[in-house]
Parts: C-alpha cells; structure tokens; sequence
C-alpha cells in the first residue's frame, strides 16, 4: 500500500543500502572479482550491521521489536509516521502473527538491506567535537560501540582538542575585543572594531591581540574531557543502554554534563577574561594573575559570574542541539537515500547556523557573566549582582547594551568552525582515524 511504501522511503536513510554498498567496495580491491573469503566478510559485517539497527530499536532489551518501537526511533530522527504504517512494515517480517519481530525474524528479512544506519549517522554527523567557536557549551557527540570498543573516541577528542587549540589561537584578536567590548563598551565610549583593534596595538603591541588565548586554550583538555566523562555517567544513571539517546535526553544529559565541567573549570574563565582585559605589565602570567587575584580578593572572586554561566548553558545547548538536529533531519530525509556522507559543506553550514543560534539566545547571561568577572578592574564600578546588573544594563544602555560585542563575536564564527574542521580532518587522519 501507499503508507507503506512511504514509511519504507523515509527510513531508507538509515537503514537500507549496505549490501550494494559493501560489494561495490570489495569489488574494487579486486577488480570486480569477489572471492569466497571475501564473501564471507561481507555476510559477517552485514549480519554486525543488522543487528546494531536492531538493537538500537528494541529499547526495552525485549529481544524483540514491536510497531511502537519503529515509531518511537524514527520520531527521534525526525521522521513522523503513524502506528499503522509501522504495523505494516512489521506484518511483512512477522512470521508467527504476533506483531512482534524478534532476532531471527529481523536478520532474514528479506526486505532488509542495511546500510545508512544509526551507527553511520553518528559516525558522520559529528558536531561539539568538530566545531570549536569559543564556548564549549555544546551537547557532547555520541561515539558508536565500534568506536568505544577501539578507542577511536579518544582520538576523536584529541583531534579536537588540537582543532580547537588552532582554531582559538587564528581568532583570538577577535575574542579579546568582544571582551573588551562587553566590559567597556557603553555610550560614552563608542568602541568599534578597527578603532577597537588599533587601541589594543597602540596600548601594548600586536602580542597583545592574544592576551587571554593562552588560558583559554589550556582550559580546552580538562573541560573536554571532564564533560564527556559527566556524559557517559549521566547516561547511564539515566538507564540508558541504548547506543543513542533521545534528543529530550541527549540535551538534559549535555546540560548537566556541561555544569559539571563548568564548575570544575570555571576559575579558568575567570583568569581568561581578567588576563584579556589586563594592562601592559600588570600580570606576569596566568599563575601571577591567580595569586594576584587570591591575594586581593580571595578565592571567591575566582566564582564571580557563575550564575550567569550556568543558566547560559541551557538555551545555548538546547538551540543549538536543536536546529543543528533539524537541520540534520532536513538533509536526510531529503538526500540520504542517495548518498549516507553529508559532505564539508553541509556539516560546516549546519554548524556554523547552529552556533550562532545558540551564542544569539545565551549571549545576554554571557555579557553580565563578563562583567561580574571584570568588575574589581574597572575603575570606580560597584559589586553588582547578577538581576541587578541586568538592571542597570537596561536602565542606562537600553536592551542593545546587553549585546555589546555581538559583531566580532558573529565575525569569528566562520573562520572559527572552517579552521577547526580542517585542522580536526588532518589531526584525525595523524591519529590514524580513517573516514568510511
């Protein structure tokens, strides 16, 4: 029937193809010709395949699949389709009429031929550990079970550490004026980019464009690695045994994940913003800045912002999670029967849409962030708390006054996710990560 028909097209983005795909490359090692060994490589990897998919629909670990599990795992792609589509499907493998299909039911099929699968989507459709813009506030990617199993996921997160590190150091100019701007620019002193830029080169020299860079690139290890670490324990003291989780999941897992590496991290971001906004000769470096700091104004001062920073994690993560999933969707529901890998331009165009969206909506809470951070070295400026930042904000700038910086911010967008994705490319391909 039609219903029917249609379900089969929307899933085939996922799940259909591995055969055709898999004897096209065994044919080329050999001049088209197949040996037997060769074959039963094949069966064996198909069979592998087949029973990922199937057990990342059985979610009840019931040994069996059931209509309401083709539902549920395609509406977490995006793909909506009624009960009674998804029964149909089923009656064409159900061989006992239970409605139900089990193991062995499911390999024999021979409606199934799998080949861009759940496995393959994550392979391909990585996001916080390619792109770097800044702030690490991003839902951690999934890693698939092969990865875990053969450590690919470690050196997916070195690769991206190093991109990160490249990519933080190529747009650090732009970083410490958006700083600058958030915390000095008001009405009275109109700061643009060019006078912004040629003030920071006049007060202390082209080496001064990179204060704060140092820090904010040694800060990238532990916070990467303490938030993938929070991930995989958050998940699985939610129950999870699934390979991916729900997007509802996904982002309450990330955002806890996320506050936790915050907190551990945080008097990092403190001493980055002080360092970037310091004068010519006031700090010798990063551990003269911390004693400093302690010194005058004791280990609280090393907090200064924290509300602001964890409230900014959840329209961030969430935003971005989310256009970066419907922009995912949108892709293959329309082109992934033809081809399963997006290609650089899509996965650079998704994340850079997705990353503005997410710094859009959290950037007010990051400027008041900032400036709790930076108030004991502005002249002359009062102890404010965060609601009564806002409020002055609001009182002597208007609500532009709480987008103070947005421009370079925005500026470094594109340089800063086209430089970590080609840097994450070659640093992978060091680590021996081979793409599919």
């Amino acid at each position: 029937s039609f219903p029917a028909r249609k379900l089969k097209k929307n899933a085939r983005f996922y799940y259909y193809r591995l055969i055709k795909k898999t004897m096209k490359t065994q044919e080329k090692e050999h001049d088209g010709q197949l040996d037997f060994e060769e074959f039963v490589h094949y069966l064996q990897d198909h069979e592998k395949d087949l029973k990922l998919v199937f057990k990342s629909l059985d979610r009840k670990i019931a040994g069996q699949v059931s209509a309401d599990d083709i539902v549920n795992s395609l509406r977490d792609l995006g793909v909506h389709i009624s009960l009674q589509q998804a029964e149909r499907v089923l009656q064409s493998m159900d061989k006992n009429g239970t409605m139900t299909v089990d193991w062995n039911e499911w390999k024999k099929s021979p409606t199934l031929q799998p080949a861009e699968n759940i496995p393959e989507i994550i392979l391909y459709w990585k996001h916080s550990t390619i792109f770097d813009v800044g702030e690490n506030m991003m839902v951690p990617d999934e890693f698939t079970s092969e990865e875990h199993m053969t450590g690919m996921w470690w050196r997916h997160l070195a690769a991206g550490g190093g991109a990160g590190a490249v990519s933080r150091t190529f747009t650090a100019p732009l970083d410490r004026l958006k700083v600058l701007m958030q915390v000095h620019g008001s009405h009275g002193n109109s700061m643009c980019i060019m006078s912004g830029l040629a003030q920071m080169v006049k007060e202390g020299g082209m080496r001064s464009l990179w204060r704060g860079n140092g820090v904010n690139v040694v800060k990238i290890a532990p916070e990467s690695a303490l938030k993938f670490m929070a991930y995989e324990q958050i998940k699985r003291l939610m129950g999870s045994n699934q390979e991916t989780l729900g997007i509802s999941e996904r982002f309450v897992a990330g955002s806890l994940a996320g506050v936790i590496a915050q907190s551990t991290i945080y008097p990092m971001e403190v001493l980055k913003t002080r360092l970037a906004l310091r004068k010519t000769g006031q700090y010798k470096g990063i551990s003269d800045c911390a004693k400093q700091i302690l010194k005058g104004e004791g280990m609280t001062a090393f907090y200064k912002g924290y509300v602001p920073n964890m409230l900014g994690i959840i329209p961030y993560a969430g935003i971005d999670l989310a256009v970066y999933e419907t922009l995912k969707n949108t892709w293959l529901q329309r082109y992934g029967t033809e081809n399963g890998h997006p290609g650089v331009f899509v996965l650079l165009a998704c994340g850079t849409v997705s990353s503005t969206c997410g710094q859009l909506a959290s950037y007010p809470l990051a400027l008041v962030r900032t400036r709790m951070q930076a108030q004991a070295m502005v002249e002359g400026a009062s102890q404010v708390s965060m609601t009564g930042l806002f409020k002055q904000i609001m009182k002597t700038e208007g609500p532009t006054g709480l987008y103070r910086g947005l421009t370079p911010n925005f500026l470094k967008v594109i340089p800063a996710v086209s430089i970590s994705y080609v840097v994450y490319e070659h640093i992978k391909m060091t680590l021996g990560v081979q793409s599919r």
